[in-house]
């Protein structure tokens, strides 16, 4: 297998999902994300975030958190099952490192809230972020909001950021989530990228990794948006494989061909 490092004189792998959140490309829409973010989170209240699969929902999450100073904000990831809300619970007993002790969900509940009101006292604020949170039950969203409200709903403990596909607003629509759905202050919806931002994606993303920007020709950009819908993650996956291909020919320059190379090795 050729590497990619090798073949075009990267410092780094290019489109790698774990780059470091400052060489992050500036998503169209991620500046708006990151303001409800914060608003939602000194309201603590509840804000939401949609996307298809791949669109960048992820990465917007970690460019907000990155944000937050550790000693000022206690970040709670979840990554949302089909199971119920005491399963739900028991993630957050776990992440804020409190290992659930019960069975009964009222003495969870008890639990939980005593782990918030206890990083409140530390001067920490919790934040629960619920990533594909389209999976969760409609059960779940009828409960969810008992979570966070104290005297009466009168204050909340937490903020609450929601991510998943476009199936979680529908599910939010519902009559038995109108209590949780009540409390959402912002919604942001990620767009798959237009066809100038994929060229842009792609400069950023080579120019990070020691590169030069004009390794794709304009048919090949024009391919890859194409082939990739203007996903992000498949964008980046039929970008590598182009690569390889142009390397495997000794070619100086991806071309719309290796693109089309590339499609026939991922799904």
């Amino acid at each position: 297998m050729i590497a990619l490092t090798t073949a075009y004189g990267l410092s780094r792998e290019p489109f790698a999902q774990d780059i470091p959140v400052k060489d992050l490309y500036p998503l169209p829409g991620l500046e708006a994300f990151l303001q409800r973010f914060e608003y939602a989170i000194t309201q603590r209240l509840v804000t939401v975030v949609t996307g298809e699969v791949g669109a960048g929902k992820s990465t917007s999450l970690r460019a907000a958190t990155a944000r937050l100073h550790p000693s000022q904000y206690c970040v709670i990831p979840i990554v949302a099952t089909s199971g119920s809300l005491m399963e739900l619970l028991r993630q957050i007993c776990i992440q804020a490192g409190d290992p659930p002790a019960s069975n009964s969900i009222a003495r969870m509940l008890t639990t939980v809230r005593a782990v918030l009101t206890d990083l409140a006292a530390k001067k920490q604020v919790p934040i629960l972020i619920i990533d594909e949170a389209h999976i969760l039950r409609l059960d779940v969203f009828a409960q969810i909001h008992t979570l966070a409200q104290v005297d009466y709903d009168s204050r909340s403990l937490l903020p609450i950021v929601l991510s998943g596909q476009t199936a979680l607003i529908d599910k939010l629509l519902y009559h038995t989530s109108r209590s949780f759905a009540s409390r959402v202050v912002g919604r942001s919806h990620l767009e798959s990228l237009q066809r100038e931002h994929m060229e842009a994606y792609l400069v950023h993303h080579l120019a990070v990794a020691g590169g030069k920007g004009d390794l794709f020709a304009d048919d090949a950009v024009t391919a890859l948006h194409q082939s990739s819908g203007g996903i992000l993650r498949k964008a980046g996956i039929l970008a590598r494989g182009a690569m390889l291909a142009a390397a495997h020919e000794r070619c100086p320059v991806v071309t719309a061909e290796h693109v089309r190379i590339a499609t026939t090795e991922t799904l």
